[in-house]
């Protein structure tokens, strides 16, 4: 389902963009729940530090989801943010529960946020050849942050071997 706009996107294009943000929402809250999980569940001697370093990659993520979803609606869509289209739709691997201590943590949302950084990075050339600059703006302004937050969780697991 589209809505009449006057953005002016031919109408296959902003078919095809709104079907690249919804996926693109799909991870993007996943990711959100994961670091979440992660937030609440880590053990250990590093606890304090993670807690807090996991909730802000779930304030980026949802920052995120924030801009996907408005984006979707701008264009004449629809956000599918429900966790049934939730579920249906992200490529990211289940959280496993059993995860508690800080490295177990770490070594998921690594992943994970690795894995969204580049499905967005994808998102940006997509949307570019669509000819939509504002969406790839979006989608630059994300992955800068989620790079930016891959750094910190990686420097936890690095060594100086």
């Amino acid at each position: 389902m589209m809505f009449r706009t006057s953005i002016d996107l031919p109408e296959e294009s902003r078919a095809q963009l709104i079907a690249l943000l919804n996926a693109q929402l799909a991870d993007t809250i996943n990711l959100a729940l994961q670091a979440k999980q992660a937030h609440w569940n880590v053990k250990g001697p590093n606890f304090i530090a993670l807690h807090e370093l996991f909730d802000k990659v779930v304030d980026v993520a949802d920052d995120g989801v924030d801009e996907i979803a408005e984006r979707v609606t701008a264009l004449g869509g629809v956000a599918a943010g429900t966790i049934g289209s939730i579920a249906a739709a992200t490529k990211l691997p289940e959280y496993p529960l059993s995860h508690t201590t800080g490295k177990q943590h770490l070594q998921q949302l690594i992943s994970a946020v690795a894995a969204v950084g580049k499905s967005t990075r994808a998102a940006i050339a997509t949307s570019a050849d669509l000819g939509d600059a504002d969406t790839s703006d979006l989608f630059t302004g994300l992955s800068r942050e989620l790079d930016k937050y891959l750094w910190f969780l990686e420097a936890h697991v690095q060594s100086d071997s």
